[in-house]
């Protein structure tokens, strides 16, 4: 399953070309030096004023009660697939600007943009990443002692590939099928809504 490539239209990097969002996760732990450069790519990710509103809570499987931590919060559907993810981090966005307090309403955009720079790099270490809403912000807010100024926003697993036979049925359909994206006509537009910036 290490190639399930994006059909794509026109040129593109191969680590855009080859991301994707597993669900099998081998149980072998990534190592040290890789999660500290995944994590210096998000540092560097762009942000309003600067402001750099992520937080990253860091859980290794086997090493603390953090991991454990973390996945108690997940969904019950996400519980099943992460049992072997090695890593999993509960992503956080700072609410308020830190220079004058006031409210940042581009802080999740921020952490978005963040996120895709651990995406990339995972995948330029061999890693993949598997980012997920179903989760409770509440729980991870209360297990961390979160302030109330952070809002714990979506989980990633991080972690090589596995093997999809080990995923339930279900699972393991969406895993081994195609990845689709709508079309650059309906997403692109120029001189009026719904007219297409490219001709197709």
């Amino acid at each position: 399953m290490k190639n399930k490539e994006a059909q794509i239209e026109t040129k593109l990097h191969p680590i855009i070309k080859t991301r994707w969002s597993p669900r099998a996760f081998s149980s072998k732990g990534v190592e040290q030096e890789k999660l500290h450069r995944l994590f210096e790519a998000a540092r560097w990710a762009p942000s309003c004023f600067n402001e750099q509103p992520w937080r990253f809570v860091i859980g290794i499987k086997d090493q603390n009660n953090t991991y454990t931590k973390i996945f108690e919060a997940l969904a019950e559907g996400n519980k099943i697939w992460c049992q072997n993810v090695p890593v999993l981090v509960a992503l956080c966005a700072k609410k308020t600007f830190t220079y004058n307090g006031q409210p940042n309403q581009w802080a999740f955009y921020d952490l978005g943009q963040a996120a895709a720079y651990i995406t990339f790099q995972a995948m330029a270490e061999g890693l993949y990443v598997h980012q997920m809403a179903g989760f409770s912000a509440e729980k991870i807010q209360k297990a961390f002692a979160i302030p109330e100024d952070y809002q714990p926003f979506t989980v990633m697993a991080i972690g090589y590939l596995g093997n999809p036979d080990a995923l339930p049925e279900d699972l393991k359909q969406s895993e081994l099928s195609k990845r689709t994206r709508l079309a650059l006509n309906q997403m692109v537009f120029t001189n009026k809504w719904n007219q297409s910036a490219f001709n197709e």
